[in-house]
């Protein structure tokens, strides 16, 4: 299938199953979820495409329901959404990309979750550095999970192993060498 298009249809459903439903007349039940056929209808696509776009998305953001039914972003929601993921103990370590220029601002504030629900922290270093890399000069940061977990903070692990959290004070976050 061509690449272009995958990738095009990739962006709308993350623009829909994250942040504007209504931009496609659909509203997210509880979950996030969204029945395919719904989904596909606006998109105007078919369901061999809307596969294509689950089974090669880099980041795997999407996910099917256990009977295949519906479909949502597993993270990054801007919509008010509960996606009713159980709290989960996380690795020790967690790393976090960003970019150099945001530094100052994490030392003074920690990781703040901005528009979207939850801070994205991940157990894969490498993978931070390309998020990173998206806002300039990357740097990874390493987050006291263990500690933040004993001083009674939440987490919660989605099913394409990204870590989230409501927020990550300064005093947890290390600079990665």
């Amino acid at each position: 299938m061509n690449a272009e298009k995958i990738k095009q249809i990739s962006k709308r459903m993350s623009y829909i199953l994250r942040h504007k439903p209504d931009s496609a007349g659909l509203t997210l039940a509880p979950g996030g979820w969204v029945a395919i056929d719904d989904l596909i209808g606006a998109l105007k696509i078919s369901r061999e495409y809307l596969d294509e776009v689950v089974s090669t998305n880099d980041k795997q953001r999407f996910e099917y329901s256990e009977d295949a039914t519906k479909i949502r972003a597993r993270q990054g929601h801007s919509t008010a959404v509960d996606l009713q993921y159980e709290a989960a103990t996380p690795p020790d370590l967690l790393f976090h990309g960003t970019a150099v220029r945001f530094l100052e601002s994490i030392r003074e504030n920690g990781l703040i979750r901005g528009k979207r629900h939850h801070v994205h922290l991940s157990v894969d270093r490498e993978m931070m550095i390309a998020v990173g890399s998206r806002h300039g000069k990357p740097v990874v940061l390493e987050v006291n999970a263990k500690q933040m977990l004993m001083d009674g903070n939440q987490f919660y692990v989605t099913g394409n192993h990204v870590w989230l959290t409501e927020h990550v004070a300064p005093q947890y976050i290390r600079e990665s060498p």
